[in-house]
């Protein structure tokens, strides 16, 4: 795993099939970002069957074939869709164009697994609900700040234990490495992907609902800014955010690409989740100042006292064998659809009201 870009975070972790061989076939279309092969990687170790991969571009499929030598590539994207042995299309489009290969995809009868964000507007969203509605099939998230970081798996065994008491708030920081040199054209255009509150907000909203065990919020305040990138006009280096839920419970969160380059890794991704009778911290991808940059770190306080657990190699990754079941069986266990649609709703939201910060700098406003 690559440690210096969050961009190729894909975590490998110990296998644990749900099924066998050839009993849960997926396929790979457009790998735009690096995340396809983290979504792969925890079907794969989940026990499901890569059978095809197919992009525009030759040189992406070349080396997707290097990480997956058992993919095929395809001739076209109409070969995936039209394969009666694939269930599943994992996707890692332009932000902007992932609602429409999901709704290909779906239509092809297939259930559909994106990289996040999942659409970049509420009209996108709107025509996904219905589609599934419709057709009764998935269209599921890889929200892989919580469902590909073993601390953030046990973090919440822990909630449910009763450990902190009732959850009442969550909040949460997600800053990024920029690496603008290895950034796609599309990556500045806020069109194509979708603005800072929409991408990588969208996994502290995600974390938030699930942590809290809200089912619906509110946006109260959130707000973006281009502090540091003017040659890139339409990037939003800086965002933060407020939502209160249904229940009561509050949220806030501040994403960014100002990750500096003194870290041994892409970003200092934190979660704390205070509870009536204590809270947690997750200190997902490094624990600064330690000799060695351990992940997984989770910090517990309660009335019991303070305690350290390494989840390292503890939880595994349940989300991808949950997800291969509920494909087959017709469950919701890795994830409801109304929570992975709610979650992309309300970043959407988060970025539309959001108010501009940027400073008037060499003519901008």
């Amino acid at each position: 795993m690559e440690i210096a870009s969050g961009m190729n975070y894909a975590p490998k972790g110990k296998p644990k099939p749900v099924v066998k061989p050839g009993e849960f076939v997926f396929s790979a279309l457009r790998l735009d970002h690096g995340h396809i092969n983290g979504m792969c990687n925890g079907l794969i170790e989940a026990g499901a069957t890569l059978k095809y991969v197919y992009d525009r571009d030759p040189a992406k499929v070349a080396a997707f074939l290097k990480a997956f030598p058992q993919a095929r590539a395809a001739e076209s994207e109409e070969q995936v869709l039209e394969d009666p042995e694939t269930h599943m299309i994992a996707g890692a489009a332009v932000t902007s164009e992932r609602c429409a290969l999901g709704l290909r995809a779906i239509r092809a009868g297939k259930d559909y697994f994106t990289d996040k964000a999942p659409f970049t507007t509420l009209a996108q969203l709107q025509s996904a609900k219905e589609l599934v509605e419709e057709t009764g099939k998935k269209y599921m998230v890889y929200y892989s700040e919580r469902l590909h970081v073993e601390g953030a798996v046990l973090a919440g065994y822990l909630i449910d234990e009763g450990l902190i008491g009732k959850v009442v708030q969550v909040m949460g920081v997600g800053p990024h490495r920029i690496s603008l040199s290895s950034r796609p054209d599309w990556f500045f255009r806020k069109e194509q992907y979708g603005g800072i509150l929409c991408d990588i907000g969208s996994h502290q909203i995600e974390q938030y609902l699930f942590y809290a065990g809200e089912e619906d919020g509110c946006v109260t305040s959130s707000r973006i800014a281009n502090y540091g990138n003017p040659d890139h006009p339409e990037l939003d280096d800086f965002g933060d955010c407020m939502i209160t839920g249904a229940n009561g419970t509050t949220n806030y969160f501040r994403v960014d690409w100002f990750t500096p380059d003194g870290l041994r890794n892409w970003g200092d991704g934190r979660t704390i989740i205070l509870g009536t009778k204590g809270y947690i911290e997750i200190r997902k991808y490094i624990d600064i100042g330690r000799e060695k940059a351990l992940s997984n770190q989770v910090y517990l306080v309660n009335g019991d006292g303070e305690k350290r657990i390494d989840a390292t190699g503890v939880t595994g990754y349940p989300f991808f064998g949950q997800l291969i079941l509920d494909s087959l069986e017709r469950t919701e266990n890795a994830m409801t659809q109304a929570h992975a649609f709610k979650a992309a709703e309300l970043c959407l939201m988060a970025q539309a009201q959001a108010v501009d910060l940027t400073p008037d700098l060499q003519g901008r406003k």
